[in-house]
């Protein structure tokens, strides 16, 4: 059909094309991956400011309105002191729930392609398993470079970490 009309077309090129495809979103690369790392990270920080500060305010309204005597003590301390521990412990519990509302709000926006970022997710951490030191011979000379590659947003932050570790590794060869 599309020779009569003086296009010319190699039979190869129509088997690369896919009509039904269900894949519609490309791979995710190493690159992306970071990228979605830190947003991942970002939205974490930001929903645990957000859920301390809502947890402050509604142990501060709840104990703002509970009526006490402010001459007999709680549980042996001044009641105002104890109000104001509770108003922390209140935030601290707030800060405690910002993760967990940070990673669902992170896999809800990027829901198209949590599956191929949880693959990579997977192959990054049995990098970072592979590649990380030996803690048992640190000091406070010689710290180790982030265990766990917490830190790690880009390929040169990994390239960095990788010979931090590297450096680490000669160091304590050399020194015992």
């Amino acid at each position: 059909m599309f020779r009569q009309i003086g296009i010319n077309v190699r039979a190869s090129a129509w088997k690369q094309v896919r009509f039904n495809s269900t894949n519609s979103t490309p791979a995710l690369n190493w690159v992306d991956f970071l990228k979605l790392k830190k947003e991942n990270h970002v939205m974490n920080i930001t929903a645990s400011v957000f859920t301390t500060l809502a947890g402050g305010v509604v142990t501060l309204t709840y104990l703002g309105n509970y009526e006490f005597d402010p001459e007999k003590p709680i549980l042996g301390m001044d009641p105002i002191m104890m109000m104001g521990g509770g108003v922390v412990l209140g935030g601290f519990v707030g800060y405690l729930f910002g993760p967990t509302i940070g990673t669902s709000l992170f896999r809800l926006k990027n829901r198209s392609i949590l599956k191929q970022f949880l693959q990579k997710d997977s192959i990054f951490l049995t990098k970072i398993k592979a590649n990380r030191v030996d803690p048992s011979s640190q000091s406070f000379s010689n710290p180790v470079p982030d265990y766990y590659g917490e830190k790690i947003y880009s390929l040169k932050g990994y390239k960095q970490w990788l010979r931090d570790c590297n450096a680490y590794r000669r160091k304590t060869k050399e020194f015992l």
